[in-house]
C-alpha cells in the first residue's frame, strides 16, 4: 500500500469512528437507550462518547443543503426537521446563586382584542408570523405579528392597525388548545366538543374548518409532529391518543403506564425531533414517551405532589422538561434520569389550568402568580426570581405563551383579554 493509501486508509478510519460517535450520542441523548447501547457494541464505540447536542442532525442538515445547492443561502433540513436556533444551556449542573442571575429587558404591552367569553389559549406559528387564540366562546381569532407591532408604533396616518385577521367559528364547546402546521398554513384546534378542526390560514374568506377529526373524548391539547405528518391529541382519556393527519387512523400506545381514574391528560408536546413527546396530567404524573413505538418511557409519578400538573414542555436540545402544577411549583427534569434538577417558586398557582413557559433564548421563564396577578420571571439557571410584572388583566391572565422567534409573548385573560407583550428597544 503506497504512503496516499495509507493516509486516506487513517482518514476513512476517523471519518468512521467520528459518524459512530454521532449516532450513538444522538440515540443516547434521544432517550434510545438501547439502540445506542448495540451500535456502540457492534462498532467499539464508549457509550459515554461525548458530542454537541444535535451535532448529527446539524451536520445532516448542512450536508442536505449543500447537497442541493443551498447553502449559500443559508437554507438546511429545518423546514422538516427543527433544530434548536440558539446553543443549548446545560441545566444539569448546580444552580449558582452568587450575583450571577441575568435582568430580564423591561416589556411594553398593549392589549389586542376581546373574546366575548374567557380567552383560554395561545399559540405562536413556527416562524413567529402568526399567533392564534382560542376562547370558551368558541371562536378562535387569528392575529398577524406584523400588525401586532404596527399597534405599538404612534399613530399611523392611515387609522388605526387592525391585528385580527380571521375569526373562526366552527366549534359548538370551549376550545381548548391550538397548534399551527411546522411548514404549512394549517391552523389546528382542539375543542371540548371532542373535536380537533382544520383550518386553511392563507383562505381569506374561510370561516369554517375544511377537515374534522372527531375523537371520542374531550381534546384538552393537541400538537403537531415536526414533519407535519402526525398529531397528538391529549384528551380525558388517560393515553395519548395519535393521528395519521392524511389517513385519520388513531393509534393508542400498547405499552400504556399506571394511571389513576384522574389521569386526564392536561398538556401533550412533541420535542423538536418528534423522538419524543411528553405528557402532563391531572394525576399530577409527567410521563415521556417515545416518539417512533408511542411506548411510556418513564413516568415521574407525583411530579407535582397529589396536585394536577397543568404543562410539560421540552427544552430545545431535548434534554430536559419544563413543567408546572397546581401545586405552585415549576420544576425543571431531566429527561434521561427523570430526576428534577430545579424548583422554581414564589408564584402562587392553584386555581387555573396554566403553562410555565421558556423565552425565546431559554434563559428565563415565565409564569403567573394568581394571587398578585402578575407575570413571573425567573433566571433559568440560577432559579432566581428576577422580575414581576402587574398583568394588566383584570383577575390572572390564563394562558401565556411566547414567540419562538423573538421577545414577545402574549397573554390570554379570565377577564376575555389578549394582550402582547414585546422587548422595549
Amino acid at each position: 500500500m503506497d504512503s496516499s493509501n495509507s493516509e486516506q486508509a487513517v482518514l476513512d478510519g476517523k471519518l468512521y469512528r467520528n459518524i459512530n460517535s454521532l449516532i450513538v450520542a444522538h440515540l443516547r441523548d434521544n432517550n434510545l437507550t438501547q439502540a445506542a447501547s448495540a451500535v456502540a457494541s457492534a462498532t467499539m464505540t464508549p457509550l459515554n462518547v461525548e458530542a454537541p447536542p444535535n451535532r448529527l442532525l446539524d451536520l445532516v442538515s448542512k450536508g442536505l443543503a449543500a447537497e442541493k445547492g443551498d447553502i449559500t443561502r443559508g437554507t438546511d433540513f429545518s423546514a422538516s426537521l427543527p433544530l434548536p436556533h440558539t446553543a443549548a444551556i446545560d441545566f444539569s449542573t448546580a444552580p449558582d446563586m452568587k450575583g450571577s442571575s441575568k435582568s430580564f429587558p423591561k416589556h411594553e404591552t398593549r392589549h389586542l382584542s376581546e373574546h366575548k367569553n374567557i380567552a383560554r389559549c395561545a399559540r405562536f406559528s413556527a416562524d413567529g408570523r402568526f399567533v392564534a387564540t382560542g376562547s370558551a366562546d368558541t371562536s378562535i381569532k387569528l392575529f398577524e405579528v406584523s400588525k401586532i407591532k404596527q399597534m405599538l408604533l404612534p399613530e399611523a396616518k392611515d387609522g388605526p392597525v387592525r391585528p385580527v385577521i380571521r375569526t373562526y367559528y366552527d366549534h359548538i364547546q370551549p376550545i381548548n388548545d391550538l397548534d399551527f402546521h411546522p411548514q404549512g398554513t394549517i391552523l389546528i384546534s382542539g375543542a371540548k366538543d371532542q373535536t380537533i378542526k382544520f383550518f386553511d390560514i392563507s383562505k381569506t374568506n374561510a370561516k369554517r374548518a375544511y377537515r374534522v377529526i372527531q375523537d371520542t373524548h374531550n381534546v384538552r391539547s393537541v400538537s403537531f409532529h415536526p414533519s407535519g405528518d402526525f398529531l397528538l391529541a391529549g384528551t380525558d382519556h388517560a393515553i395519548p391518543h395519535l393521528y395519521d393527519i392524511n389517513t385519520f387512523q388513531c393509534y393508542l400506545s400498547s405499552n400504556i403506564p399506571e394511571t389513576s381514574p384522574s389521569g386526564a391528560i392536561n398538556q401533550v408536546r412533541y420535542s423538536c425531533t418528534g423522538s419524543m413527546y411528553v405528557t402532563a396530567s391531572k394525576d399530577g404524573a409527567i410521563r415521556l414517551w417515545d416518539g417512533i413505538t408511542a411506548n411510556c418511557v418513564r413516568s415521574i409519578t407525583a411530579a407535582h405532589g397529589t396536585a394536577e400538573a397543568t404543562s410539560a414542555i421540552f427544552t430545545k436540545d431535548q434534554r430536559f422538561v419544563l413543567s408546572c402544577g397546581k401545586d405552585s411549583t415549576v420544576k425543571l427534569w431531566e429527561v434521561g434520569s427523570g430526576r428534577l434538577v430545579r424548583q422554581y417558586l414564589g408564584a402562587i398557582h392553584t386555581q387555573l389550568r396554566c403553562q410555565a413557559i421558556f423565552n425565546q433564548t431559554e434563559e428565563f421563564i415565565i409564569f403567573i402568580d394568581e394571587l398578585s396577578n402578575e407575570i413571573v420571571i425567573w433566571d433559568a439557571m440560577t432559579t432566581e426570581k428576577v422580575a414581576k410584572w402587574p398583568s394588566n388583566h383584570v383577575g390572572a391572565p390564563r394562558w401565556l405563551e411566547h414567540s419562538p422567534v423573538e421577545s414577545a409573548f402574549i397573554s390570554c385573560g379570565t377577564d376575555r383579554s389578549v394582550r402582547f407583550w414585546k422587548e422595549t428597544v
